[in-house]
């Protein structure tokens, strides 16, 4: 079978301009997800988290690639934050990520069902010690209409890009209605921080306040 190149036929969704805001509907697409709260610098959950995903998205592939599936390139980790509700971005502190709330999540092709997972998960098992694996799950998640705009450079230097993408919400009729959304392209290990490319997407309906 061939290859699925996920990030070609979404590319809507996973490629768009550090220059403008872009407006898009978001079917539901299949996730591997995982909840959790605290600090993602500091808080060994979110570690944990991170590494269960992974760790499961590369069984997944090699697994489905052994058995004569179709290849495909895993894709970047997403996550969404919020605390307290999850719409007032104005509650989500910096000073104050032990507070935060967090679902950490990576997109699937369809191919992937929940029985491929289990025993994916089973395999993982056996060769790793990942204390969050158990609690990774399958699911469609559909975000809707969202707007959304690349970030370039450190995660610290976000403020004044959300702040951008909140101005062109409430400038144009929307209002925010879902989770704060970040998809993070590169590696942070791997990349400098002044490389690193990340797309914030916020969740919206018409009707601004």
């Amino acid at each position: 079978m061939g290859k699925i190149d996920l990030k070609k036929e979404l590319q809507t969704f996973y490629n768009p301009s550090a220059g403008t805001v872009q407006i898009v509907r978001l079917p539901a697409l299949r996730f591997l997800i995982i909840d959790g709260r605290g600090d993602p610098n500091t808080a060994p959950a979110y570690r944990e988290a991170v590494a269960a995903l992974f760790g499961l998205s590369y069984t997944l592939k090699f697994m489905l690639k052994r058995e004569g599936g179709a290849d495909y390139g895993v894709m970047p980790l997403e996550g969404l934050w919020w605390t307290g509700n999850p719409a007032d971005y104005a509650d989500f502190s910096p000073d104050h990520k032990e507070l935060w709330q967090w679902t950490a999540l990576m997109l699937q092709p369809d191919c992937i069902d929940p029985e491929r997972v289990e025993r994916a998960r089973s395999e993982l098992h056996r060769k790793k010690d990942l204390p969050a694996l158990d609690r990774v799950r399958l699911e469609r998640f559909e975000e809707g209409l969202a707007a959304q705009i690349l970030h370039l450079g450190p995660y610290a230097d976000e403020a004044p890009t959300i702040d951008r993408l909140h101005r062109f919400i409430a400038e144009n009729g929307y209002r925010r209605t879902g989770k704060h959304h970040e998809i993070y392209l590169n590696d942070p290990r791997r990349t400098a921080p002044g490389r690193l490319k990340t797309i914030l997407r916020q969740p919206i309906a018409a009707g601004g306040n």
